[in-house]
């Protein structure tokens, strides 16, 4: 009999490894992130929320208060003034020849296209139109896997939030163009530019869109279905 053959095969040795589970949470481990520094904290006996942090004094709340109904309002709102913010004029252009073009976001940026300046329409096409839109159904989509408590992709979801939140003020890029054309052309005399309320319903929707992203907890993302969401 060879020497190998006499060796012991080390227990478990050809088994299946076992499937990891669940990443631990901090809730899991009873700590509380604070919103302000974001200290681990580990809460009273009395719970999360009527404590305060440590080392900022910020109250203490294991998630967001209301996460979900602050940010289904703050959508659903987004979306009714989003109808007005592409139907309304933006802009009203009057020259001294007495020319008037009213302009909405849509009108705007098929001017741009058709003059040449197909770069900046493609700005403004994405900055005004696509980041609204995705920003909102990504949000949504949030909500919706987060309520429901699913498993699925949830680095994925996590990534998405945080590019959500980091690309949703660049919407504001068609209310700097208004604003900055009205200064600058009424210093001219040969035209005259004025912000119509269309302006005001998109800049609503950026604001709204902001706040719902702000409002909605991550963490919620990273809930088990066994734990409900405050």
């Amino acid at each position: 009999m060879s020497a190998a053959s006499g060796l012991s095969r080390p227990p478990g040795l050809g088994a299946p490894a076992p499937e990891p589970g669940p990443a631990p949470t901090a809730a899991g481990a009873g700590l509380v992130s604070c919103h302000c520094c974001h200290l681990l904290v580990r809460p009273p006996a009395g719970g999360a929320d009527h404590a305060a942090c440590p080392r900022c004094g910020a109250a203490l709340h294991s998630r967001k208060p209301d996460s979900f109904g602050r940010t289904w309002a703050y959508l659903v709102t987004a979306v009714i003034f989003y109808v007005p913010a592409m139907t309304l004029p933006i802009m009203t252009t009057v020259t001294t020849f007495g020319g008037a073009r009213k302009d909405t976001v849509l009108s705007g940026v098929y001017y741009l296209l058709t003059t040449g300046m197909w770069p900046l329409a493609a700005i403004v096409f994405f900055a005004s139109v696509v980041v609204p839109v995705l920003k909102i159904v990504v949000l949504v989509l949030l909500l919706l896997s987060s309520r429901h408590g699913g498993s699925w992709r949830r680095h994925d979801r996590a990534r998405l939030y945080r590019l959500t939140e980091a690309v949703g003020r660049w919407s504001m890029v068609d209310v700097y163009v208004v604003t900055i054309l009205v200064a600058l052309v009424r210093l001219q005399a040969l035209a005259f530019i004025e912000a119509e309320q269309g302006a005001v319903f998109f800049a609503a929707v950026v604001v709204l869109t902001m706040f719902a992203a702000r409002s909605f907890d991550p963490r919620l993302i990273w809930d088990q279905k066994s734990e409900s969401p405050s």
